[in-house]
């Protein structure tokens, strides 16, 4: 994998980028684990190069010690995956719809 990596760092700076790489990025981004995220927030001293926090988007710490922390929107994500794979526009955009009701809304 680290390999992998080392060929997407690759290609992003020399500017050869694949719709693969994007799409493989927006599926990870869609559906990863905000695990580490919250590591961050509840553990004193977390292993920051350790933690995967491409989740993350804003930290915030106030003086009496309360943690607020913002992940990024993963409904933007799957509609631009959506978008990226080429998918049906309408069914997708009627999926994502369904997805922001409210429960028990109808419609």
């Amino acid at each position: 994998m680290k390999q992998e990596q080392n060929t997407l760092r690759y290609r992003i700076r020399s500017g050869k980028i694949r719709r693969s790489d994007v799409t493989r990025r927006l599926a990870e981004l869609a559906f990863g684990k905000a695990n580490d995220c919250v590591r961050l927030a509840l553990e004193d001293a977390p292993e920051l190069d350790k933690l995967d926090l491409s989740l993350l988007s804003e930290v915030k710490r106030n003086e009496k010690g309360t943690v607020e922390i913002r992940l990024i929107d993963r409904l933007r994500a799957l509609e631009q995956l959506a978008a990226s794979a080429g998918e049906d526009t309408e069914a997708a955009q009627a999926f994502l719809q369904a997805l922001q009701k409210e429960p028990g809304e109808d419609g």
